[in-house]
């Protein structure tokens, strides 16, 4: 099967198209025929090595979410899971997800919904599975609250915001650039802001009349952190996914005493089989019915051929896309 392989840490070009020999599905596992790979953040931090500790050989480039059709697997757990072979799903998958085909446990895969192509069904786990998580689950986000997302257009971001005022939120996005605010407006934010021209922190205390806001989903970190609790309601909660802006931060812990604050954070990829596997039912439940029914949809910035997997990260470096990055095959 031929593969994107990363032959050392580094920059874009270090990613080639290679080939390898296809995977085989053990026990819980299903094989899938890939038609496309969503791209995330992370992505660019394994090239670089940052999540990754070394590099022996060339190797297939992990990727964490796919789109394809079932060629086979085990059958008793595909059973369970009302999986057939043929079926179209989209999966968070262990890794290996740059390549033609690859293989994915039974119960981290959901069916793709009606009227949706390989490309946008490959866009939905990653960003769906993590503002799951995060945002419903660990912060416990309700309808009425007020919810602040960072990075608004980004593929986190736009799954944040859609998700967020679908389940009855009010949602504050910030972004770079006022087109990218306008997006995010578009999406259905109630309120976007400029980070490089204004003050997230006063703006929003304007717009909650100075309460706060009750959830923060933060994928910068650094300094970030002491400005989010400022802004914070009483009994607010910040939810860390990234440290794009560093990892040290210092904020004031009277406020946190005083407010009753929360500062939490998670990473999903180590989380065992069993708990991505709940994620996968509460979104089947709660999230896939949205998007059947159109009021959640995935946003494609762009799509890249496998064979130039490079040019696609480095878009993602340069921060000009709005949503999801995704190669076909």
């Amino acid at each position: 099967m031929h593969a994107v392989e990363i032959t050392s840490f580094g920059g874009p070009e270090v990613l080639r198209l290679g080939e390898r020999p296809a995977p085989v599905a053990g026990a819980g596992e299903l094989l899938i025929r890939v038609a496309a790979s969503g791209i995330n953040r992370p992505d660019v931090l394994q090239r670089m090595g940052r999540l990754l500790r070394r590099l022996l050989a060339p190797r297939i480039f992990r990727g964490w979410r796919s789109r394809g059709v079932v060629e086979s697997g085990d059958a008793l757990a595909m059973a369970e899971a009302g999986i057939r072979v043929g079926d179209r799903v989209c999966a968070l998958v262990a890794g290996g997800g740059y390549a033609q085909w690859c293989v994915a446990p039974v119960v981290q895969c959901l069916p793709v919904p009606d009227g949706f192509s390989d490309v946008e069904a490959a866009s939905l786990p990653e960003t769906f599975f993590t503002v799951w998580s995060n945002v419903f689950d660990r912060a416990r986000l309700q309808a009425g609250e007020t919810f602040l997302v960072q990075g608004g257009t980004s593929g986190i971001g736009v799954t944040a915001i859609q998700l967020a005022r679908a389940f009855g939120a009010t949602v504050i996005a910030t972004a770079g650039s006022d087109d990218k605010c306008a997006a995010c407006l578009a999406l259905g934010a109630h309120h976007a802001v400029n980070y490089k021209s204004q003050d997230f922190v006063a703006e929003a205390k304007r717009i909650t009349e100075a309460r706060g806001v009750d959830v923060v989903l933060d994928m910068v970190a650094g300094d970030y952190v002491a400005r989010e609790v400022e802004c914070l309601a009483e009994d607010g909660r910040i939810v860390i996914i990234a440290v794009q802006g560093g990892v040290q931060s210092g904020f004031n812990a009277g406020l946190v005493l005083r407010k009753r604050l929360t500062i939490t954070g998670s990473t999903l990829r180590p989380r065992p089989v069993a708990f991505k596997g709940a994620i996968a039912r509460a979104l089947r439940e709660h999230v896939w019915p949205l998007l059947a029914a159109g009021k959640v949809r995935p946003v494609i910035h762009s799509t890249f051929a496998a064979a130039d997997a490079a040019q696609a990260h480095a878009l993602m470096e340069s921060n000009q896309h709005v949503g999801k990055i995704v190669l076909t095959w």
